[in-house]
């Protein structure tokens, strides 16, 4: 995976510099809109389960104490935050991470603490990659949080339901690893498209 590690902080690099504009534009907005920090912080897990602070534009009303699972339309996100995360724009600070080694661009979603740390067996082998910004299960459930709002009880259905599955794709793609993959992964989540992977649509 050298060839990743390089293509990571490139890509991460040029990145940063091209979107600087963007990145000035949105922050200014969250300050304006948003009284409080731009910035959300939050540790997550990442690979070989080491906690590491993950960067992202804050979408969320400030001390909101809600649940670790997001869902659409909820109150604790606010109006210039929803249309943040609908265009993924809140993400953009991962670049950041990326470019600092904590995460890549292809790979699992961050977890928070009690999630990917608490895999079991062979479920392990995905703590042995770096948090991605996209990856196959990221675009498998790119509309998370709708799905959610559809649902009873949130919190259940994720812990029961999506995680598992997200799990058991990321394993594959630990065992079965391809640059190739990792590009056609990357314009998929940028262009918006769908893409076959392990014989599903994602």
């Amino acid at each position: 995976m050298i060839l990743k590690w390089f293509f990571d902080r490139i890509m991460a690099l040029a990145g940063l510099l091209f979107l600087s504009p963007v990145l000035l534009v949105v922050a200014l907005l969250i300050k304006l809109k948003m009284p409080g920090p731009v910035f959300f912080v939050q540790q997550r897990v990442g690979r070989n389960g080491k906690l590491f602070n993950c960067h992202k534009f804050r979408s969320m009303t400030i001390d909101h104490g809600g649940s670790s699972v997001s869902v659409a339309g909820e109150s604790r996100i606010t109006p210039l935050g929803a249309r943040l995360r609908r265009y993924k724009l809140d993400e953009l600070p991962e670049l950041w991470d990326v470019l600092i080694g904590n995460m890549s661009f292809v790979g699992p979603r961050p977890d928070v603490p009690g999630y990917a740390d608490q895999l079991q067996g062979e479920d392990r082998i995905v703590l042995t990659l770096r948090p991605g910004i996209t990856g196959p299960a990221t675009l498998k459930y790119r509309n998370e949080e709708e799905l959610l709002a559809t649902v009873e009880d949130p919190q259940q259905y994720n812990d029961t339901v999506i995680y598992p599955d997200k799990v058991r794709i990321n394993r594959y793609y630990a065992e079965h690893y391809s640059f190739v993959g990792d590009i056609q992964m990357i314009v998929c989540t940028v262009l918006g498209k769908h893409m076959t992977y392990n014989n599903e649509i994602i």
